[in-house]
């Protein structure tokens, strides 16, 4: 069974996924960024590939690739270093990146590198759904690989049934059309769009991401969603904390965890 299934199926609420960018602050932090979230006991981790363009991000995850590129972080050399990941790291594995370098790898290519090395699931943001539904999710069925999508407050009742229906994993609920980047409390308007999506009982459990920085933020995606999703506010501990195992407490510090 995927790692994502197992995580789900053991674990019904208060699900904790942290996202960080691959190369960053070091070149050579991967491991250590992954066993430091681990310990800690973080259900999930999103490593991001860092990308000259990326669309979704907001400033800090934008600075962190400009930063790991310049390290000389690349998918190449990102699956070198996760060779051996699945000795010391069994909890899921998500793997972000942008479609461009995926195509420029090959898409089966990676997803073969991906199966290899222990990733469980894939996000790639600019993915059209429906270029991954015709095209590319017989090969990410080959390899065992989830393929969580995004959905925003935007994104229509019908194109989130289809959604539901071809993919599997877990639903990626933004919390709103912009960029990433903390918050310091959800609006109205927002938690009226968590209710509307709870109230559409979809078949894939569902993550809330985008804005999620302090306890009153965690505990309205936790009452609405399986579990959140925590990026900048982690990327930027990261970069500011003068140790790995410290910017995971200083996370869980902003968390009230």
């Amino acid at each position: 069974m995927n790692r994502i299934d197992q995580l789900f199926a053991t674990k019904q609420n208060n699900i904790l996924s942290v996202y960080f960018t691959a190369g960053f602050p070091q070149l050579n932090s991967t491991l250590s960024v992954l066993e430091a979230l681990q310990a800690k006991g973080v259900d999930m981790v999103e490593i991001g590939v860092p990308f000259s363009d990326p669309l979704a991000d907001g400033p800090v995850i934008q600075k962190s690739s400009h930063i790991a590129i310049q390290n000389g972080m690349n998918l190449r050399l990102l699956f070198s270093q996760l060779k051996d990941v699945r000795e010391r790291i069994h909890i899921p594995l998500v793997l972000m990146t942008y479609f461009n370098p995926v195509l420029v790898f090959g898409f089966e290519e990676f997803c073969k590198q991906c199966a290899e090395v222990g990733i469980d699931g894939l996000i790639i943001p600019d993915l059209p759904f429906a270029e991954y539904e015709q095209t590319y999710k017989a090969i990410t069925d080959k390899y065992g690989l989830h393929m969580a999508m995004l959905i925003t407050p935007q994104t229509t009742e019908e194109r989130i049934r289809q959604i539901d229906k071809f993919t599997n994993g877990f639903i990626y609920m933004v919390s709103s059309a912009s960029t990433t980047g903390a918050k310091d409390r959800f609006s109205e308007e927002q938690v009226s769009y968590f209710e509307r999506i709870d109230a559409m009982q979809l078949s894939n459990p569902r993550l809330i991401g985008f804005g999620i920085s302090n306890n009153t933020t965690l505990q309205s995606a936790f009452s609405h969603a399986r579990g959140a999703i925590v990026g900048s506010k982690y990327v930027q501990l990261l970069g500011s904390e003068e140790s790995i195992d410290k910017s995971v407490d200083a996370l869980f510090d902003a968390l009230g965890l």
